[in-house]
């Protein structure tokens, strides 16, 4: 195909390194589960009544940021905003002039992203008052 030895090099360690990750993480789970069962031990022991053990205990889900939209739609407007201002620089320092197609509306959709989710927020947030 065309593919070096360097491409290859840097597959091996991203795979290498989500291995890594997982190996750990489950290391880390069964020693957990190690000190828990021991907990458990020394407590059946003393004769304490102990509730079921849950194997994954239930992750706590933080509520989401009421201005999350608005932070989005300022990043994607200004994003496609200063795309659109790179494009049009660019645009009139061509050399060929008039026969290179012009690209600057191609970052529009991201501006348009950015406005829908700043007008999201603002229809959303008259709501909740």
């Amino acid at each position: 195909m065309g593919h070096s030895v360097g491409d290859g090099i840097i597959v091996a360690a991203l795979a290498a390194l989500l291995g890594s990750w997982l190996y750990f993480t489950h290391v880390e789970r069964r020693r957990r589960l190690e000190i828990i069962h021991q907990e458990r031990l020394v407590a059946m022991e003393k004769g304490i009544p102990l509730p079921e053990l849950p194997i994954d205990p239930a992750k706590a889900v933080k509520p989401s940021d009421p201005k999350a939209p608005l932070m989005h739609g300022i990043v994607w407007t200004t994003l496609g905003l200063g795309a659109v201002a790179g494009l049009l620089v660019m645009d009139r320092f061509t050399p060929n002039g008039p026969n290179f197609p012009t690209l600057w509306p191609l970052p529009l959709p991201l501006m348009f992203l950015g406005a829908g989710l700043m007008l999201y927020y603002f229809l959303a947030s008259d709501r909740r008052r």
